[in-house]
């Protein structure tokens, strides 16, 4: 077995350098075992096996880490920094938010007009807080869109934390659109002070004291509720930097929230499910996976020596009499296998004065604003845009959709609208892809129910980009006839062909480098990358950008400063950058290059490039 001295000199030794490949630091411990290490010969191993299975011994090593580091740290700041240290605590517990959203839930309910999407929504939020005080284990919430996911299955995390003295709620988004969304809710609801959001766009409070409160918590995630993102929660499991895995002992006994868990890409399943399988056998954790699509998780898949075991057991939390995607059937979904062209689609879209079209690139939704004539509002969304110019094109939306203007609104956007932004379309357009995909972008189609029926086409236009995208469309197409694609029974049956279509559920092999006795940490770490690292970030000409570039060459960069910058920066794939460096871009020396003529910024679309077939990023 792997020997209690091997594990701990590696958490001594990783404690500022970060954890190594035991194949690396092994022979050190042999050779000159620290006198605080001295184990007797009578003192058991840590072994793999009965109460430690294989692939749970390495995250045991990132939690001692993550003790001995922040314990180091903090105790560190109470001397230094006294001041700064008493920031730090909660400022209200679980009973108390809990208390506090009943009172929330209770002021909606009793002001909802009586329909059936509000019959709906009363019908889930039941069922959460019945199934709140269950045990702990795997649950799952799959709720149509419109349907209350976000505050119920937030009721279910408070009430089930409080039920089993769990001691936070994490919520992990794919999408840091969504993100900022459901942060901006839950601390409308609880206050600043109680939610944490971390990811890499994050705002900063106007507040300096809640400011410093929240920089203090991200170090440590020590906050009753964090919102995360699914990035920053996996890539911090399997990281091996002391500063990442800091937070880990403060995942242990909370409940995790996986917000549109269907966009877990594929290739990383095996390594994710360990992890959460981990964290709840051995860690106190409990799972809920929320979605209007849910995936298959459990049971076992591939062939040959590459199976992989999923979760044994998850509770749904509905129940299936409910039938809620027919209570809530409030679009016709419509299939034109006819091959398109840009410009027939922006016709088509002209018929309409409401209408959404979602596309798989960024090309293609350039290609159909173009082609929208000027007779209203046409707005156009995508990676192509700064998150700053993204963001403020939503809250025009939504402005726009509230006033009920009666000029034409026309909205062109890639993947980035589907899932999980509150916009409301009586028609919505979507390029063919797989059904997960087609479900979300009909989410966005007459959601609040105020029509009898929304109508959502999917259309083709060209050859799909390789890889997810395609793989999914074909799962789509080779379904067995489903009455009904709203049903969870036809979700189901959409991911059973497209885990048919996959060989491989640990394409960096993940699980096979952290196997006992020669844990590969470092390198386990390197490769655990969810999202594309072949790109470069690329300040463009918007907003305050320009400002902010001067005053970083005149004082220098820092996190803070380079986290406000990050609103006004685009990526580009590594072969983007080196086509354009020298005559467009330029490189600023400080982690980033630098769009040097404004005139490649434009003020609907974003950066003007042939980026032919770029698909946007799953998870960002």
């Amino acid at each position: 077995g792997l020997g209690a001295g091997i594990l701990l000199g590696n958490v001594i030794a990783a404690h500022h350098s970060g954890l190594k490949d035991t194949i690396d630091i092994q022979p050190v411990v042999h050779e000159q075992p620290p006198t605080c290490l001295s184990v007797p010969a009578s003192a058991p191993s840590i072994q793999p096996a009965e109460d430690w299975k294989e692939d749970e011994v390495n995250m045991l090593v990132r939690m001692l880490l993550s003790c001995l580091v922040d314990a180091d740290r903090l105790d560190t700041e109470q001397f230094m920094n006294p001041d700064k240290n008493r920031l730090r605590g909660r400022v209200k517990t679980i009973p108390d938010l809990r208390e506090t959203l009943d009172m929330r839930l209770g002021g909606i309910q009793k002001s909802a007009a009586d329909n059936e999407v509000n019959s709906v929504r009363r019908y889930v939020l039941e069922r959460c807080i019945l199934m709140s005080t269950r045990e702990q284990g795997f649950y799952s919430l799959t709720v149509p869109t419109g349907g209350g996911k976000t505050l119920s299955s937030l009721r279910w995390a408070l009430g089930h934390a409080e039920e089993h003295g769990l001691e936070r709620v994490i919520i992990a988004i794919p999408y840091t659109s969504i993100i900022e969304q459901t942060a901006s809710i839950l601390k409308g609801i609880f206050g600043a002070d109680c939610v944490l959001e971390h990811h890499s766009q994050v705002t900063e409070s106007p507040d300096a004291e809640t400011e410093m409160r929240a920089s203090l918590a991200t170090e440590n995630w020590d906050a009753p509720i964090v919102v995360t993102t699914n990035v920053q929660l996996f890539e911090s499991l399997y990281s091996n930097r002391a500063s990442q895995c800091r937070k880990l002992h403060n995942i242990a006994k909370s409940v995790i929230i996986l917000d549109e868990v269907q966009t877990l890409p594929i290739g990383f399943y095996a390594p994710i499910i360990t992890a959460l399988k981990t964290l709840e056998r051995k860690f106190g954790v409990s799972v809920l996976l929320t979605t209007a699509s849910q995936p298959i998780l459990t049971g076992e898949w591939g062939r040959f020596g590459g199976k992989f075991k999923g979760i044994e057991s998850i509770k749904e939390i509905i129940e299936p009499s409910a039938e809620l995607h027919r209570r809530l059937a409030r679009v016709e979904l419509h299939n034109d296998n006819n091959k398109r062209d840009h410009e027939s689609i922006a016709q088509e879209l002209c018929r309409h004065d409401r209408v959404l079209c979602i596309v798989n690139t960024r090309r293609d939704a350039q290609e159909i604003f173009d082609r929208l004539p000027d007779d209203g509002v046409k707005i156009h969304l995508s990676r192509n845009m700064c998150p700053r110019h993204i963001k403020k094109s939503l809250k025009r939306i939504k402005r726009l959709l509230a006033a009920n203007s009666r000029k034409p609104i026309r909205i062109v956007s890639t993947q980035l609208i589907e899932a999980g932004v509150d916009i409301d379309l009586p028609v919505v357009y979507r390029q063919e892809a797989g059904l997960d995909s087609i479900i979300q972008a009909a989410g966005r189609c007459n959601r609040e129910g105020k029509l009898e029926k929304g109508h959502t086409y999917v259309f083709r236009l060209g050859a799909l980009p390789p890889g997810a995208l395609s793989r999914g469309n074909a799962a789509r197409l080779n379904m067995r006839k489903c009455e009904d694609l709203f049903a969870p029974a036809a979700m189901t049956e959409y991911f059973t062909q497209l885990l048919s279509r996959c060989d491989d559920y640990d394409v960096k092999q993940i699980n096979k480098l952290l196997e006992p006795i020669e844990i590969e940490f470092q390198t386990a770490a390197q490769e655990f990358r969810l999202i594309d690292e072949n790109t470069k970030p690329v300040l463009v000409s918007y907003g305050a950008a320009d400002k902010l570039l001067d005053y970083a060459k005149k004082k220098g960069m820092d996190r803070r400063l380079m986290r406000v910058m990050s609103q006004y920066m685009v990526s580009l794939r590594k072969g983007e950058i080196d086509q354009l460096l020298g005559s467009e871009l330029e490189d600023t020396r400080m982690g980033f290059y630098r769009l040097t003529s404004p005139k490649n910024y434009h003020k609907d679309t974003g950066l003007t490039m042939e980026n032919h077939y770029i698909t946007e990023p799953l998870i960002n």
